[in-house]
């Protein structure tokens, strides 16, 4: 899978999407080198929405690909052949550059210049809003290679070559600047209040409600030290806790992008790559692994996610030529879809897995309740009955570990709003939740919801992807690049 025109893409975006407050020749001026960006212009106002429509850009788009296929909402369509290599789980070096480039170019070294000139400023206020998705896009490289360039990078001409950083290290780090930011003084006199100077859009997430930066701030630090509960379970613990500890809040709010609009490289990311670039609407269906799910318990997100009377493709059975491989659902998109970060039923739920690990179940069941209800109200639905004594996704008020799959489960489902996948093939490395399947989905002991092997895959049996290799933009430029392992290995805090 290799797609073109990605800078573009995302200058278009931010050109889109900011609308007051900047002027649009400025907003092409700083998009022109987003990575040396000119002191007359390169002001953390101009500077910040680029990068967060760089991040949103490529989790919304390669990475919700990526997530989609892997996390097994949708699988390749049997009418057509775009994304077999990920299906097939036939990832190489040379898939998925434009995702590595972006993220460190649009998003990564504009965050720290962001980071820089309002510490030089004292501007707090845009010190945190800038450390918070910095920590955010690191993570999310860490998470999906293991090793990335972290203490040495975002140097520029200074250190063309860094060393890789260990996953561990740069988590640790991350917490420590998430931490030094929420310590500044926001009544200072020199943190800007967006909202005040009428420039609140700017914000493309909270629209400048400093009160909800520090909201995500905790509940990302609450998801890295969750990350950590297989690897570093004392972190985990002590971080947790210190957290609930200080009082601290929690998002009860989609972190998200919103704003685009149905013209050609300012839509939802997904939908432009997917269906306006490709001119088809048909490369992404339906897997029985999610659909199946939804449709056993009558959830009427099945029809949000891919309408009436939905049929579903086995995963990764792209090869198959009966009709009903053929005519399986298409994933619904439009160009209008938000991009979702971390979304208000993720923040529930890892709020409630949290009080479930390391606080007996103290308030995780209505944590849980919230979660869902978010979910589906996300969607325009009503969740209140599904959570009812006797609902299908009534919390089961079990052991500890029976209340974690309820809780990863809904989790998992809750990610498929915002083109938010990568996260649920995250999490599932991270736990091995939803459970594996001991038969293929086509065998009528299928239970729904269960991961399968892809029909087409190229990795030992029983395996899946557990990471990415590092790319041949990294490993033709950087002679520090670490060898290559199976991407059936998983990363430092997984499975």
């Amino acid at each position: 899978m290799k797609l073109n025109n990605r800078k573009k893409f995302i200058a278009a975006l931010v050109a889109c999407i900011i609308i007051s407050g900047i002027s649009c020749k400025k907003t092409l001026d700083i998009n022109h080198d987003p990575n040396n960006p000119s002191l007359a212009v390169g002001t953390p106002k101009i500077v910040f929405p680029v990068a967060v429509m760089g991040v949103a850009a490529e989790e919304g788009g390669d990475l919700a690909l990526l997530g989609g296929i892997l996390g097994e909402y949708v699988t390749q369509a049997a009418a057509a052949n775009q994304y077999k290599n990920i299906d097939q789980y036939n990832l190489k070096t040379t898939d998925l550059n434009e995702q590595w480039t972006n993220l460190y170019a649009y998003g990564l070294k504009n965050l720290q210049f962001v980071i820089d000139k309002a510490n030089a400023s004292q501007d707090w206020n845009f010190y945190l809003m800038g450390t918070v998705m910095k920590a955010y896009t690191a993570a999310l490289l860490v998470d999906i290679y293991d090793k990335i360039p972290f203490t040495e990078a975002l140097q520029g001409v200074n250190n063309l070559a860094p060393h890789f950083d260990d996953g561990y290290s740069v988590y640790k780090a991350l917490i420590g600047e998430i931490d030094t930011a929420l310590s500044k003084d926001f009544n200072a006199s020199t943190a800007i209040d967006l909202r005040a100077t009428n420039d609140g859009n700017i914000d493309l997430l909270f629209g400048g409600d400093i009160e909800k930066w520090k909201a995500f701030a905790n509940t990302l630090e609450l998801k890295l030290y969750l990350r950590m509960i297989n690897s570093k379970p004392a972190d985990a613990q002590a971080g947790i806790q210190a957290l609930y500890a200080r009082n601290a809040t929690f998002l009860q709010e989609d972190a998200k992008v919103t704003g685009f609009i149905d013209a050609a490289s300012q839509s939802n990311p997904l939908y432009e790559q997917n269906i306006r670039q490709l001119n088809t609407g048909n490369n992404l269906v339906a897997s029985r692994t999610f659909l199946t799910y939804l449709q056993s318990n009558n959830d009427p997100r099945a029809v949000n996610f891919f309408g009436a009377n939905a049929t579903g493709l086995d995963q990764g059975d792209f090869l198959n030529p009966s009709a009903a491989a053929l005519n399986a659902s298409v994933f619904k998109e439009s160009p209008t879809d938000p991009v979702v970060f971390l979304s208000a039923a993720e923040s529930y739920f890892l709020q409630a897995e949290a009080r479930e690990r390391f606080f007996s179940g103290d308030g995780a069941k209505a944590l849980y309740d919230q979660g869902v209800m978010a979910e589906f109200a996300a969607l325009g639905q009503d969740g209140s009955s599904f959570i009812a004594p006797g609902g299908v996704y009534a919390y089961p008020l079990g052991s500890m570990d029976q209340n974690i799959e309820a809780i990863l489960t809904q989790k998992w489902t809750s990610n498929a709003y915002g083109v938010h996948f990568i996260e649920g093939w995250l999490d599932r490395n991270r736990t091995g939740l939803p459970k594996t399947s001991q038969v293929y989905s086509s065998d009528p002991s299928y239970i729904p919801g269960q991961f399968v092997v892809s029909k087409n895959s190229t990795l030992p049996a029983g395996q899946f992807p557990k990471r990415l290799v590092f790319p041949d933009v990294e490993i033709s430029t950087n002679p520090n690049t670490p060898a290559q392992v199976p991407i059936t290995t998983p990363v430092w805090w997984g499975l």
